[in-house]
């Protein structure tokens, strides 16, 4: 996983400078498509006999010969634009602010194309190039170096374009195809193959203003998602992407290849629930309401929370349970204390819930709305909770037959996106996987879940007594009886309970485990015994791997941070959530716990009863699969026989 960026500022003087240009490419030029192919001709507007309308546009990219790339017709954005709608001749609102919002992305992507430049020393380079003196051992540094440019240039520019228009985007979407003039000789021929294709796009997409807007947004998107891929390759892009470059008078912050999007919550119309109503599922209640003012503690300045540095942050959980245990009351719980919470504190909430409706039979475009849901959560400019409900149903199971490819899009998105190697953990956000049946999520895609919430709804007689008064309501005159309303569902006891009840397997098989090594070498005290324990385990248990040892490490280090920031740091945000990074960090520090052994034992058995738990299931599964199959074939066989006889 990466660690965040530091940040550079682009100065409005910078951007401004670069509007010239950004006019000339919207008023026209040249280009002929090398990949794309031509659907639309160009607009025409009137003119006068024998008075060109436009002005004719040369390539003049500082230190670069390049061939004359001449077209009678050429590219005239601000032609095409105003006559997104024939029937007005005067320029609307919208189309205005289309051509603002080109503009000023193009301005914003040359300034960074400029300081791309100063960094890497291909100014320099450029300048010995037009002057001849560019030695053989140089040439392939510039090439490189090039190609970087265009690859960072052509980005920032869809980037901006994208955030720009996202505060004007409405329900209305089109489906514009493939983006394929993606060119990366320089910077000015990337710009001009995407200003070609997008008016290409434009002619196609967008008969009146509210598609001009939809087609600028989903040409953004899907050029960046080629240029991130291109990138995948290219070398010399760590000026580009290890640093971010803030533009202060749009709140827009360009993080390398990851799209960036304005800080807008959402409006939630669920039905929150309060911790009280919550009966049963004490260790899930207690770290979801722990990690609701985790989230809190993100500082919006530094981008970073002091639990992701400090180790104690779960970004990514995953709740099981049989079905009618509580796990929408649980989601409930945890969007209704963050909403409250970001309310008081100012701050922006975004609650996205990834369904069913996501998986689409268009190829690819099932991973896009995946991969819109993750940027959407992880924006920096907001607290985010995400939400997978029934992953078990929508992420594809790899080897699994009846698996769709939307689905197995879908899992790939997810899987990069949680832990991956451009997976940047800053803390705003959490994302939790749900599911009855576990087992039937990809192996992989499971251990991606940094903690364990078993969902297990009202075990014992007090919380079936407080779950039947609850739902019951108040229009009655039924006594209680001898019970203390909600007394068992004190969430400090009943958690310390919990805890103390992992100190031994709940798995059979995993309890075997445990018994045979503790006979054969004693208490596990000391970390080369608990090793021993963990080895024990992946031998009975292949799936076991290092990743499920850092997954037991993060509890661990979660379990370190076993306190609750106190309510009145979220009542009165100047306590707490407005003070410096640094103030918080050691507002934070002063409050963690030591590491003991009966935690690290007891996170172990906590985690290896869940993959054991899995493993039975999907066994059973399989099992009870077979059966029917041979059940089947059985009966095919009588069949076949009696139609012969």
């Amino acid at each position: 996983m990466s660690t965040v960026l530091d940040q550079m500022e682009l100065s409005e003087e910078q951007i401004l400078k670069h509007f010239a240009a950004a006019n000339t490419n919207l008023m026209g030029f040249d280009h002929t498509p090398r990949v794309g192919t031509p659907t639309a001709a160009a607009p025409q507007g009137e003119k006068s006999s024998g008075i060109p309308t436009r002005r004719r546009f040369r390539s003049t990219t500082p230190g670069l010969v390049t061939r004359s790339t001449s077209r009678p017709d050429g590219v005239h954005l601000i032609d095409r634009i105003k006559g997104a709608d024939a029937d007005d001749p005067i320029t609307s609102p919208l189309q205005a602010t289309a051509l603002h919002g080109l503009r000023r992305a193009m301005a914003i992507a040359l300034a960074l194309g400029e300081s791309f430049e100063e960094q890497t020393g291909l100014d320099a380079l450029k300048r010995e190039n037009l002057a001849g003196a560019l030695s053989d051992a140089k040439k392939a540094e510039f090439t490189e170096l090039l190609t970087a440019e265009a690859l960072a240039v052509a980005y920032s520019f869809a980037n901006g374009l994208a955030f720009l228009m996202s505060q004007h985007t409405t329900e209305k979407t089109v489906e514009i195809g493939a983006v394929e003039e993606v060119l990366t000789d320089n910077a000015q021929l990337a710009l001009h193959g995407a200003l070609w294709e997008l008016d290409q796009k434009i002619a196609a997409h967008a008969p009146d203003d509210v598609s001009l807007i939809a087609t600028l947004a989903a040409f953004a998107e899907q050029l960046m998602e080629k240029l991130a891929l291109r990138a995948q390759t290219a070398s010399r892009l760590e000026p580009f992407t290890s640093v971010s470059y803030r533009v202060e008078a749009d709140d827009f912050t360009l993080n390398g290849f990851t799209p960036a999007s304005r800080g807008r919550g959402s409006k939630l119309t669920m039905t929150f629930k309060k911790p009280h109503e919550v009966v049963g599922n004490h260790i899930a209640k207690y770290q979801s309401m722990k990690l609701a003012k985790m989230l809190m503690a993100y500082d919006f300045e530094r981008k970073l929370n002091p639990f992701a540095e400090l180790g104690g942050f779960i970004f990514t959980f995953m709740g099981d349970g049989k079905p009618g245990t509580g796990k929408t009351t649980l989601i409930q719980m945890m969007a209704g204390l963050i909403s409250g919470y970001c309310e008081t504190a100012g701050y922006a909430f975004r609650y996205q819930n990834l369904s069913t409706d996501n998986i689409d039979s268009y190829q690819g475009k099932s991973g896009q709305n995946a991969k819109a849901f993750i940027n959407n959560i992880i924006d920096p400019n907001v607290i985010g909770f995400g939400t997978i409900d029934d992953i078990d149903q929508l992420a594809g199971k790899r080897g699994d037959r009846q698996s769709s490819a939307g689905q197995l899009e879908i899992t790939a998105v997810l899987m990069e996106s949680f832990a991956g190697a451009n997976t940047v953990v800053r803390g705003n956000c959490t994302f939790g996987m749900f599911s009855n049946y576990p087992e039937n999520v990809d192996d992989a895609l499971r251990q991606r879940a940094g903690a364990r919430f078993l969902v297990d709804g009202p075990i014992t007689r007090e919380d079936y007594i407080d779950i039947l008064s609850l739902l019951m309501g108040k229009n009655h005159d039924i006594p209680t009886g001898d019970h203390k309303l909600f007394e068992a569902q004190e969430i400090k006891r009943a958690v310390a309970a919990s805890f103390e009840g992992h100190s031994r397997p709940h798995e059979e098989g995993l309890a075997n485990v445990f018994d045979r090594v503790s006979g054969e070498i004693g208490d596990l005290d000391t970390i080369a015994k608990m090793g021993s324990y963990l080895k024990a385990i992946q031998q009975a248990d292949e799936r076991f791997t290092g990743r499920a040892i850092k997954n037991i490490t993060d509890a661990v280090k979660v379990r370190a941070m076993d306190f609750e920031l106190p309510d009145e740091w979220m009542e009165e945000p100047d306590l707490f959530l407005f003070k410096p990074y640094d103030a918080k960090l050691g507002m934070i520090s002063e409050l963690r716990q030591p590491i003991t052994v009966e935690i690290v034992i007891q996170e172990i058995n906590r985690y290896a009863d869940s993959e054991f738990r899995y493993a039975d299931k999907s066994d059973e599964v399989a099992i009870e699969n077979m059966v029917r199959d041979f059940g089947r074939n059985e009966e095919a066989k009588r069949q076949y026989l009696e139609s012969k006889s």
